[in-house]
């Protein structure tokens, strides 16, 4: 029997070769269109206007002759995507949308959505694949890296569940992104030589400093540079007692007071600005650029340093709270006490660095063999066996 499938047509390259290469295969293919957003006053229209992806979209799907819908999923994306980021930034951390809008929105609420419709799958244009293996328990589901590297999204899927990867299809994730324009181009899609999009998860480009004032309200506060020779950098025992305390302090950021440092300039707003940031700041005269190093957004202040390799933007561990941690294999869950050595990556598109993982009471800590710059809490740490996503966590 002929097998449905849901496509997420954004209006992009990578979603309309996926439609075709599905209906090539011989689904009946199903092109479906999410709009996330309405307030057009925070997007910059001429860059990503959703009303041009939708019309692309629909224009894709008319010339692969399949059924086209669009769905408007604003007040889900509102309650659980945006409200979410304004909480986030305004406690001085700092959340990843796309991961949220996959778990939350793409992979949950529009899922439900194709299904209701009768799909059996529900497919995207995701540079990531999926394998399936058998067990006497059953079938487990493993979500494998893009095969183009440049362009790997397992990232962004870091938070999917069982349930989902058995439902889900990523038609394109064996392909390199050139090779994904050339079939465009073959078939006359309009999208063939479409720019990708760089905006806010599904909703277009979006000014996030606009964004976030819609909520936040500007504050001046302090900018304060912190040297290099902070003596809080120097402070680390030159051994430990327990394994507890050395993970705790390769895990712990550095804190700062007005004190530490010299007074630099204003801002407008701690929570405006995210650890690693050097745009934004207005800060001139100084030897080498001034990067964001730590906020205190209860006091107000930002705490910067001079050039990327400053002290204070490096530490080698971080943890994931136990009510954090989420793993896309189930079946690799870690006990208390025991440890592991895998891959990780804090940011997408960061390569993937060798690292210790430690299970303790409180929560799993992920120590890197090399200190990782601009380690920010809120954001998501996943870690990898080889091309394997396993599990996932939001950093403490």
């Amino acid at each position: 029997m002929e097998k449905t499938v849901v496509v997420g047509l954004s209006g992009g390259v990578d979603s309309s070769v996926a439609a075709y290469l599905l209906k090539e295969e011989g689904y009946n293919v199903i092109g479906l269109f999410m709009k996330n957003w309405h307030d057009e006053s925070v997007t910059i229209s001429a860059e990503c206007p959703w009303l041009e992806d939708s019309n692309d979209a629909m224009i894709v799907a008319e010339k692969l002759g399949i059924p086209f819908q669009t769905v408007d999923l604003s007040e889900q994306y509102k309650e659980r995507i945006v409200d979410y980021m304004f909480d986030e930034y305004k406690r001085g951390r700092t959340p990843n949308p796309d991961v949220l809008c996959n778990r939350e929105i793409k992979f949950d609420v529009f899922m439900e959505i194709a299904l209701s419709l009768g799909a059996d799958y529900v497919a995207t244009g995701h540079y990531c694949q999926k394998r399936i293996s058998q067990t006497k328990a059953g079938e487990i589901y493993h979500l494998i890296a893009g095969a183009d590297t440049n362009k790997d999204q397992s990232y962004f899927l870091c938070q999917l569940t069982q349930a989902q990867l058995a439902k889900v299809l990523f038609p394109i994730g064996h392909l390199q992104k050139p090779e994904v324009r050339i079939i465009a181009e073959k078939q006359n899609l309009i999208t063939a030589d479409k720019k990708d999009s760089q905006g806010l998860c599904f909703i277009g480009k979006v000014r996030l400093p606009d964004f976030l004032q819609q909520k936040l309200a500007p504050k001046k506060g302090k900018i304060v540079e912190i040297p290099a020779s902070y003596a809080g950098y120097n402070d680390a025992p030159t051994r430990f007692s327990n394994q507890t305390q050395m993970l705790a302090h390769h895990s712990a950021k550095s804190t700062y007071s007005l004190s530490d440092g010299t007074l630099v300039g204003e801002h407008q707003g701690a929570h405006f600005f995210t650890k690693g940031q050097r745009k934004g700041l207005a800060v001139g005269g100084t030897a080498e650029p001034l990067f964001v190093i730590d906020t205190d957004v209860d006091a107000n202040i930002i705490y910067t340093g001079q050039g990327k390799d400053h002290p204070g933007l490096y530490r080698r561990g971080l943890v994931v709270n136990s009510t954090d941690i989420h793993w896309v294999r189930e079946d690799q869950v870690m006990q208390v006490g025991e440890k592991r050595e895998l891959m990780a990556r804090i940011r997408y598109r960061q390569p993937l660095e060798p690292a210790q993982l430690y299970m303790e009471e409180n929560g799993l800590y992920v120590l890197f063999d090399i200190p990782q710059s601009a380690i920010a809490e809120g954001q998501f740490v996943a870690w990898y066996h080889e091309d394997e996503l396993l599990g996932s966590g939001v950093i403490a």
